[in-house]
């Protein structure tokens, strides 16, 4: 089982405190002959009579020698991830969790937009800091 990512925990708290419900630390994909980890899977109740939504995170902290290099790794892994999701698990949204300073500082490059959009990367930020979801996209 691989290691936890430095936010992992922020990101954790952060999402419970939005109201969500941890329901897999970690979150096993598995698909015929894969089995990958994911970082967190979660549950958002809703109203009683409709079914809550569910999504499968992945942290990334971006903290390598490179923010370029990162994103490659992140974004290979998140296409691969929501591919066997899909087919495997499909009630699930996969998410990519990052803090707000890569936000800020990184994924609002427009090279870096036009990656997300074309390939449809579902972020949730988190401000460290404060350690609450600042947005999801």
């Amino acid at each position: 089982m691989p290691t936890k990512d430095l936010y992992h925990d922020v990101v954790k708290n952060a999402l419970i405190k939005d109201g969500w419900l941890i329901i897999a630390d970690p979150f096993i994909i598995k698909y015929e002959d894969a089995e990958l980890y994911a970082d967190l899977a979660a549950e958002k109740p809703i109203a009683a009579e409709r079914q809550g939504q569910k999504i499968v995170v992945e942290i990334k902290s971006f903290i390598g020698k490179s923010q370029m290099y990162d994103f490659h790794n992140a974004l290979g892994q998140y296409i691969v991830y929501r591919n066997l999701i899909q087919v495997s698990e499909p009630e699930y949204n996969l998410y990519l969790a990052i803090d707000d300073i890569v936000y800020f500082n990184f994924f609002q490059r427009r090279s870096i937009q036009l990656i997300a959009r074309q390939n449809n990367l579902q972020l949730i930020v988190v401000d460290t800091l404060n350690r609450s979801k600042l947005c999801n996209g």
